[in-house]
């Protein structure tokens, strides 16, 4: 379980441009969740999941994995129990590195790296299975550098390489936003394919409404730092994009818009 406790985050603290994303936010996600989050620009649906993987700092409030407090873990510690996919592809793989050294760089997340070799020759079998899995044919270009591939091979190298150790959680940030329509939907079944199979409990941003209503168990609206739906099980089940244009439309209008 995840849990964020009487949250709260300031920018700019002190100065005419201060201000209060988050004040007392609280927030629980189950183990197994795959938690879709929408939101307009601002909402702080980003900052959230930048809190969650420690890139940026509380004011006040705590976090928690599984009744563990980690509100002074650093991020790199973070790391060995969250993947994370970003929105840029670039940002989840080593371009100057090919597919084979990323594919072993993600295989030691964690690990003492000591006085080896920077690839094992005898995982490389293993790897080859692992890509021949995403149907892009990958496996038969271990040699072939990242920075070479398509937006969408290296999002779906990045998706595979922050799942291939042990996690308890996947976070997801806007990871298709850069992809054309057709790459994101393969992104997608191939994301709903690695939550289901490794059980991960998930949280996705996306600003693409029908993904959020199309996979996970859970959507949660968020405008000005608050949950204004938060929708579970059977209720997400009934849920359409309409409904959720209907919302965004009602808080467009009580902002004057």
């Amino acid at each position: 379980m995840l849990k964020l406790e009487k949250i709260c985050k300031y920018y700019n603290p002190g100065t005419v441009n201060e201000m209060c994303l988050f004040e007392d936010y609280d927030l629980e996600v189950e183990k197994g969740e795959f938690v879709s989050i929408v939101g307009s620009n601002g909402s702080g649906k980003t900052s959230m999941l930048n809190i969650i993987c420690g890139s940026i700092p509380l004011d006040s409030g705590k976090l928690y994995i599984d009744d563990r407090e980690i509100t002074k873990m650093p991020e790199h510690k973070r790391a060995a129990v969250i993947g994370r996919v970003y929105q840029n592809p670039a940002l989840g793989t080593c371009p100057d590195m090919t597919i084979l050294e990323n594919m072993s760089m993600a295989d030691t997340k964690g690990k003492p790296f000591n006085l080896r070799r920077g690839t094992d020759k005898e995982r490389i079998g293993y790897y080859q299975e692992l890509l021949a899995g995403l149907g892009l044919g990958l496996e038969n270009k271990l040699s072939v550098k990242v920075g070479a591939l398509s937006g969408g091979q290296r999002q779906a190298m990045a998706l595979l390489m922050s799942t291939m150790t042990p996690i308890d959680f996947l976070i997801l940030d806007e990871h298709t936003a850069a992809l054309d329509p057709k790459t994101a939907d393969t992104i997608m079944e191939l994301t709903d394919r690695i939550v289901r199979e490794k059980q991960l409990t998930t949280l996705m941003v996306t600003h693409n409404l029908r993904y959020a209503v199309e996979y996970g168990n859970r959507l949660i609206m968020m405008h000005q730092g608050e949950n204004v739906m938060d929708l579970k099980a059977e209720e997400k089940a009934g849920l359409r994009v309409e409904d959720i244009l209907q919302k965004f439309n009602e808080i467009s209008i009580e902002c004057g818009n």
